[in-house]
């Protein structure tokens, strides 16, 4: 894997064989940064089930200002901190956790988010339970966004307080991005 684009472009980024992990395609990152483009400018990020914080560091490579990478996976966490210190990235957090301990620990910190990736693994209810304490704990920002990724687009259930930014289908996976409306 590589970062697509930005400051870290072409850099090298570990972990596309970590098990229990599955990577986002090249392909589906490029078209989903592409769409969140307007957004990255001096965000906060949040990358749950951050596998190896591919998407953490792009978006930080894209122009976020701080990133949250947490996984519950020993082997993925040491993954995240190898790439974060390979490339560089002073300001990229890695957290090993599971997602929800996670994000109390990090409502506990006053830390509010403007984009969350949520990329858990398929065949499990994450996404909806992940959104519930995202709104439990009031994490994202007026207007925040929240990027789903799922096997099965009936996976992703959010509460009215969001709308559909976009959605698209990439082969035999969904990404929905989710718009914070009130």
């Amino acid at each position: 894997m590589k970062v697509i684009s930005g400051i870290y472009k072409g850099r090298n980024i570990l972990g596309y064989d970590i098990d229990g992990t599955r990577p986002t395609m090249e392909r589906v990152k490029e078209s989903v940064f592409a769409m969140i483009q307007n957004y990255l400018p001096d965000s906060i990020v949040l990358d749950l089930f951050s596998g190896s914080g591919n998407l953490a560091i792009e978006a930080l490579s894209q122009g976020a200002r701080e990133a949250y990478a947490i996984d519950s996976n020993f082997v993925a966490y040491k993954t995240i901190n190898k790439n974060i210190s390979d490339i560089g990235i002073k300001n990229c957090h890695s957290i090993k956790s599971d997602y929800k301990e996670g994000i109390a620990n990090l409502a506990e910190q006053n830390i509010k988010f403007d984009i969350v990736f949520l990329d858990p693994p398929y065949d499990t209810d994450y996404i909806k339970n992940s959104i519930d304490y995202i709104e439990k704990y009031d994490l994202i920002n007026e207007f925040g966004l929240i990027v789903c990724e799922s096997d099965k687009l009936e996976r992703i259930i959010y509460p009215k307080t969001y709308e559909v930014l976009k959605e698209k289908k990439y082969g035999d996976k969904w990404v929905v991005i989710l718009k914070k409306i009130c």
